[in-house]
């Protein structure tokens, strides 16, 4: 995007002192102050509809009033706010309603595990800790998946845009195709036929990590069908099975995990983004107990429990989850969004991708989708892409969206596809 005098101005202390690294205010040249729902104002008072959500961090949009009630509340009574992994009454209330209202209503046995405060810190732990469950060094990883850009995750990760930052070996990773990569082939069946085959160079895995829907890769959503057969080829080989849910879970796709409609019962599940409920740093790792094998601060991490987060993230478990009716909610949303998205991509020869709250168009050129996210921009609606080539104009507006302002937001991005689809087609005649 172009940048006016006014925003090269707005931004000049980014430009002297910010690391060019960053790459979201590319895409939205202005400084934003204050956000509440799914409206965030830039410091001008203007009012931008927001499908971006911190990349599924805010499902529960911006400043929830209850979440914010209850950290001014904490902290106001001088509650503990860092106490690396010792027992803190927040921390005790968070797994107390997790334990609850998500565990024992599902019938799920796991613990939960702290480490860093980011999805790449879980899912580091859930490869290390597969990794001495297991004795094996091998983690297989999957096509177009994306699991974080530390070490480890990064060896996991396909995109090569993040790879390539990384100039030494990224080793302890075998790659197996997706579901549909090959579009018809089975390649379930093709990932059993290498591991049971001697020769075909495949070691014996300590793990098989999995998205149930490719967040950052292209919103390429498996079927429950695949992913089934993926849980019985990781036990039939002896590996550990995880879901990495950090992007798809809470809610994203209607159901607290992504998975749990699916049967799947994986070993290991990771989590992060809108687990704190309104944007805090907090990650975990759930584990069957089986596998709780670690000695004392054999993984650790200075930040392992925001407090602060496990006392908002108690407050989305309490209102959101106790009962059906968020669920049902969203699950509704998804099914207008689905609807709304097919229109838009029917009437301009393109596919639907992804599930849920987590559903894009696929747009076949990165330049393509870039124009049709910078037209939502100039009416003030905030979305991204994703996708292999940026290919993806994806929606991961916050769950919580009033329908009013949901409808006006597709409205936008139905009039983007129109503006750049209609422009290019007038060129072309």
């Amino acid at each position: 995007m172009t940048m006016s005098d006014t925003e090269k101005t707005d931004s000049a202390i980014f430009d002297r002192v910010e690391s060019q690294v960053r790459s979201y205010s590319r895409s939205f040249p202005k400084t934003f102050n204050k956000a509440v729902g799914a409206t965030i104002y830039d410091r001008d008072g203007t009012e931008y509809t927001d499908f971006l959500a911190g990349c599924s961090t805010l499902n529960y949009g911006h400043n929830d009033p209850d979440l914010k009630a209850a950290l001014i509340d904490y902290i106001s009574a001088d509650g503990i706010a860092h106490g690396l992994d010792m027992f803190t009454d927040a921390k005790e209330k968070f797994l107390e309603a997790f334990e609850r209202i998500i565990l024992k209503p599902r019938n799920m046995d796991y613990k939960l595990m702290f480490m860093g405060p980011t999805g790449t810190n879980a899912v580091e732990a859930a490869l290390k800790l597969a990794r001495k469950v297991t004795g094996r060094n091998t983690v297989i990883s999957f096509t177009n998946g994306f699991h974080g850009v530390t070490l480890g995750s990064l060896a996991a990760t396909g995109a090569s845009s993040h790879r390539k930052a990384f100039n030494a070996g990224l080793s302890g990773v075998q790659r197996a195709a997706y579901d549909a990569y090959f579009g018809d082939i089975d390649t379930a069946d093709m990932l059993d036929k290498q591991l049971s085959d001697a020769s075909s160079g495949f070691d014996a895995p300590a793990a098989i990590i999995v998205e149930t829907v490719q967040g950052e890769g292209g919103l390429n959503a498996a079927s429950g069908a695949w992913l089934k057969k993926i849980e019985e080829i990781a036990k039939k080989h002896g590996a550990l099975f995880i879901i990495d849910d950090i992007q798809a879970g809470i809610g994203r796709t209607g159901t607290f995990f992504s998975f749990e409609e699916m049967g799947l019962d994986p070993d290991i599940v990771t989590m992060a983004k809108s687990l704190s409920g309104m944007g805090l740093p907090f990650a975990s790792v759930m584990l069957k107990p089986e596998h709780d094998i670690w000695g004392p601060a054999e993984h650790n991490g200075t930040f392992r429990g925001n407090n602060h987060a496990f006392v908002t993230g108690r407050a989305a478990l309490e209102k959101f989850w106790a009962d059906k009716s968020f669920e049902t909610e969203v699950k509704k949303k998804g099914e207008y969004l689905g609807q709304r998205l097919k229109a838009i991509a029917d009437a301009h020869g393109f596919t639907l991708r992804g599930r849920g709250m987590m559903q894009g168009i696929n747009a076949v050129t990165g330049e393509r989708a870039e124009a049709i996210c910078k037209a939502c921009f100039e009416q003030n609606l905030i979305i991204e892409t994703s996708g292999p080539d940026s290919e993806i104009v994806k929606v991961l507006c916050p769950l919580t969206i009033e329908m009013d302002q949901f409808t006006k937001g597709l409205d936008i991005l139905e009039n983007a596809f129109e503006r750049v689809m209609g422009s290019r087609r007038a060129a072309a005649e």
